[in-house]
């Protein structure tokens, strides 16, 4: 690769002036993120919308920030808060890697988000694209950034060929990308190139008669933008996948719920469940052996259907009851029950899977018991 061509370069130059005047005009500037900016507030509101729509992220955000205003209440928080007010908002992996990133800011950094981006880059669930939007955003320095929405910009303006989940390809956009960021005024142009992705040249449907470049974008003009960015088509006949699991909801005697703590590794990660099986028998086995003198009851309980990305999750909940009053802490802070019905407890600051909570909410006292 040689880089951007003469003629690339030239548009590039364009762009930027393009975006500036329609986000002063249609862009958004009234996210809750954008009101009293600070470094610390653009960190949390990139990560939480890594993969996640601003619409799903706005609720979430506010919360969050009512409980951690800062680095230092984010970082002195126990994991299982941070995950709590994270529940429902789904790749659990970000919400730990955030805590990890204020302590990392906390102990090294004085507390405060670092303003070189090796050291950005260094903390914990941040990438290339993130660390230069941070910056940016907050600071106003020269980085690019190459998000999804940004790619699929970058792809239609200039007509490129290739998947840019592929590496060639996105070597490509990210030389794109650099020369068409200006000197001056970078924030803006973050921003409004994220919500020119997010608003006008999505990804079905782009509304080019709304778009500041429809003059100068390739694909409009040679008729590609509903074709590009090309995309790694799937093997006919593949089928998705559809995992059925059985899963255990135990009371003790004061109507507790007995809970296991996720590895960090796959779904829920680091989140507090119902303890799962792969079959009907085996979650007998277990409160056999491991609950004192349980009943089991007939499944009673209603199946739980989730979707997520790439499979489809049948959870098939068992009923059991422990008669005799059962420690709170079965093993290291890896088994506990828990309380759910005592919004005033402690154990209320718990992670829990979106399709749990909502198991656990739509159940009656009297159905449990």
């Amino acid at each position: 690769m040689t880089g951007p061509s003469r003629r690339e370069r030239d548009r590039a130059a364009h762009l930027a002036p393009l975006l500036a005047d329609w986000h002063r005009r249609a862009g958004r500037h009234d996210l809750p993120w954008q009101t009293d900016r600070s470094p610390y507030r653009v960190w949390v509101s990139e990560i939480m919308l890594q993969q996640t729509q601003v619409s799903t992220v706005m609720d979430y955000y506010q919360r969050f920030m009512a409980r951690f205003p800062g680095v230092l209440e984010l970082a002195d928080a126990s994991i299982d808060e941070v995950l709590h007010l994270w529940s429902g908002l789904g790749y659990y992996a970000r919400a730990r890697n955030l805590h990890r990133a204020a302590q990392q800011m906390r102990d090294q950094h004085g507390g405060d988000l670092p303003r070189d981006f090796a050291a950005v880059l260094a903390l914990p669930g941040i990438g290339r694209s993130t660390a230069g939007a941070i910056l940016a955003l907050a600071f106003d320095e020269r980085f690019p950034i190459l998000d999804g929405n940004v790619k699929r910009v970058l792809t239609r303006y200039f007509c490129i060929e290739g998947d840019p989940r592929e590496r060639a390809t996105e070597k490509r956009l990210w030389e794109l990308a650099e020369a068409a960021t200006p000197e001056q005024n970078v924030a803006t142009h973050t921003q409004s190139i994220m919500d020119l992705g997010a608003t006008v040249c999505t990804a079905r449907r782009p509304a080019c008669l709304l778009c500041p470049c429809e003059a100068l974008c390739g694909a409009r003009r040679n008729g590609r933008e509903q074709e590009l960015p090309l995309r790694r088509s799937r093997p006919a006949g593949r089928a998705r996948i559809s995992r059925r699991v059985f899963a255990l909801v135990v009371l003790d005697a004061h109507g507790a719920v007995l809970l296991e703590r996720r590895p960090e590794s796959g779904i829920w990660g680091g989140l507090w469940s119902l303890p799962e099986f792969d079959s009907e028998p085996a979650a007998r086995r277990f409160a056999l052996s491991t609950l004192p003198e349980p009943r089991l009851q007939p499944q009673t309980l209603a199946t739980v259907h989730h979707r997520f990305t790439h499979f489809d999750l049948e959870l098939v909940p068992l009923l059991a009851e422990c008669p005799e009053p059962a420690p709170r802490v079965m093993e290291a802070q890896r088994v506990l029950w828990y309380n759910y019905g005592d919004t005033a407890a402690a154990t209320d600051k718990i992670g829990l899977p979106a399709p749990i909570k909502t198991l656990l909410d739509t159940l009656s006292r009297k159905t449990l018991t």
